[in-house]
């Protein structure tokens, strides 16, 4: 008898909770994960406390995402006494690292399975070895990116994650991507084309297009296919209403790619282009291979050749070298570019990066810094948004407000979030929302 016929019985009535830390390629790990585990029998919870499975999917970008996965694993140290036989499992690009693998294992005995981010097709093998053993299972793996097609599960019927490629060549000073992910790795389009193809004859209305840097997409393949060709063939597939990707590195932003999304109504009018620093020699220190001059002007065209594009972006406060005369290029940059929203950051030491080896800045000046950036940019955010009113949009509706089940939040093909009060219904569904009001962060307004 093999070990899944053994325990086919023993998953009846399990329970499982998922924690994931991090970005959408997390987040689609996660999903993996999760149809791994319902196709072994494990039903999923919300409360963390009760489920017999309790996983927590890494992320080592920020410390703060680290130090939380601590903590929270730490609090179920007494959960796990009272209860030996829940499994807690710890999986993604933490455990993919050996020094932050090193303090689960040393540090956290109540953790029973350990994998990394290259492992998650043999998470069902790893449960049948710890339900053998009752010991700790460790399994971590350095393998490329396969083309086989990926079963997931998705967060709703209607939009799902496509990992078109794993890693990063970029090798920023800050970043331990490279560490974590690997090298680049490109999936064959053919692959992507078949999924795709088959989450749109599901009925799935948008797709995101995942990878560390999807611009770079086929650069070191046997085959010849560039981004901008791939996001073409996607984007002619029948029936897709949406297309999104991220994230795009601005020294690969081509003029090709811009004609492409410029030329097809289903790619989305938003652009996620991380600018990190303003200071061209800042930008030189963090190996970002682009300067302020060259950010601008890709930044810019986007805007000319694409007049209803929303631009966001991600911003690090207080890298090692970083001057006030720094900082201001970054409000520069910020105050001409008009972005719509942003992810920022103060300087966050990774281990085994480059800029980990640098003095940091005093907590006071970034902390200003930190804040300043805010009062810059918050207002751009509160204007850019104060455009749409009185202008009518198509909204994809994607849940009800976790503040009021009367109002749907959805989002714009500019990524703007929306809230407008609807029957939950019609999540799921496209819909016209006259936009009435606004704040930095949303846009709000009535059925039409």
């Amino acid at each position: 008898m093999n070990l899944k016929d053994k325990y086919k019985d023993y998953f009846d009535g399990k329970t499982y909770n998922i924690t994931t830390f991090g970005c959408q390629m997390n987040e689609h790990d996660s999903e993996r994960i999760s149809y791994i585990l319902e196709s072994l029998g494990y039903k999923k919870i919300q409360d963390r406390n009760k489920a017999d499975f309790i996983l927590f999917n890494t992320c080592l970008v920020r410390e703060n995402a680290e130090l939380k996965l601590y903590g929270q694993v730490s609090s179920l140290k007494k959960l796990k006494k009272e209860n030996p036989d829940k499994i807690i499992a710890v999986s993604g690009c933490m455990m993919q690292t050996s020094t932050a693998r090193q303090v689960i294992i040393d540090k956290h005995k109540e953790v029973d399975i350990i994998f990394g981010t290259k492992n998650i097709n043999s998470l069902a093998d790893l449960i049948f070895r710890y339900l053998e053993t009752n010991e700790r299972v460790i399994d971590i793996s350095t393998d490329n990116v396969k083309d086989d097609f990926v079963y997931y599960n998705t967060p709703n019927d209607f939009q799902a994650y496509v990992n078109i490629m794993t890693g990063c060549d970029n090798f920023c000073s800050y970043c331990i991507v490279p560490e974590s992910r690997g090298r680049e790795e490109s999936r064959r389009p053919s692959s992507i084309l078949d999924e795709v193809e088959n989450l749109v004859s599901r009925g799935y209305k948008e797709v995101t297009l995942l990878g560390q840097n999807v611009n770079s997409y086929g650069n070191r393949a046997d085959f010849d296919m560039t981004f901008p060709a791939l996001l073409e063939k996607i984007s002619h597939i029948e029936g897709l209403k949406r297309l999104r990707f991220t994230t795009s590195h601005p020294k690969d932003l081509s003029d090709e790619l811009i004609d492409v999304i410029k030329n097809n109504d289903n790619i989305c009018n938003y652009f996620h282009l991380p600018l990190q620093s303003g200071s061209s020699k800042v930008l030189k220190d963090m190996n970002r291979k682009y300067d302020q001059e060259k950010y601008l002007e890709r930044a810019l065209k986007l805007r000319e050749e694409i007049p209803s594009i929303a631009i966001s972006t991600d911003i690090i406060v207080g890298y090692p070298t970083e001057t006030e005369e720094d900082f201001q290029e970054t409000l520069k940059v910020c105050e001409k570019v008009k972005y719509d929203s942003a992810y920022t950051f103060k300087f966050s030491p990774r281990p085994k990066t480059r800029a980990a080896k640098l003095k940091t800045i005093d907590d006071a000046i970034v902390q200003d810094r930190f804040d300043r950036l805010l009062d810059t940019i918050y207002p751009i955010f509160n204007k850019k948004n104060e455009e749409y009113i009185g202008r009518t949009v198509e909204v994809l509706l994607e849940s009800e407000s976790k503040n009021n089940p009367q109002i749907l939040t959805g989002r714009t093909d500019t990524f703007k979030l929306v809230h407008v009060k609807a029957d939950k219904k019609l999540i799921g569904q496209f819909v016209k929302v006259k936009i009435t009001d606004n704040t930095s962060f949303t846009i709000s307004g009535d059925l039409i």
